[in-house]
């Protein structure tokens, strides 16, 4: 019953920016929490930033504090993932993800009830 897509990916130079979006469409009134996360070749999916959407608290994985912004527009349904001062490191496949109540906010992956189809950050250096 709710979809979510993803846009803004791109490839950028090491310190570049680039701003993700993710619209979520359907029944979307149950959703407490979203999240971004990210997912490189080889490697499993890790969560990079979540939002309350009821208060609008965040939280961040270690490597993108002070760099990434996670945020909401609830009037249009959208979520947005600001990332400044981008690093190779942070090439992967980002995916919007969204959760109904009863759990913790976080950036675990098990427990989120909806997924986009990712949107694809490749940094150079």
């Amino acid at each position: 019953q709710v979809q979510l897509v993803e846009s803004g990916g791109g490839s950028v130079q090491t310190g570049g920016s680039l701003r993700l979006s993710c619209s979520a469409y359907g029944y979307t009134y149950n959703i407490y929490c979203m999240a971004w996360f990210r997912q490189a070749p080889g490697k499993e999916r890790e969560g990079v930033a979540t939002i309350y959407i009821d208060g609008g608290s965040t939280d961040y994985t270690d490597s993108v504090k002070g760099r990434f912004t996670i945020s909401q527009d609830n009037a249009k349904n959208t979520l947005y993932l600001q990332m400044n001062s981008l690093k190779p490191e942070d090439t992967a496949m980002y995916y919007c993800a969204a959760r109904h109540s009863g759990g913790d906010c976080n950036l675990i992956e098990r427990g989120y009830n909806y997924w986009g189809q990712g949107t694809q950050v490749t940094v150079s250096s």
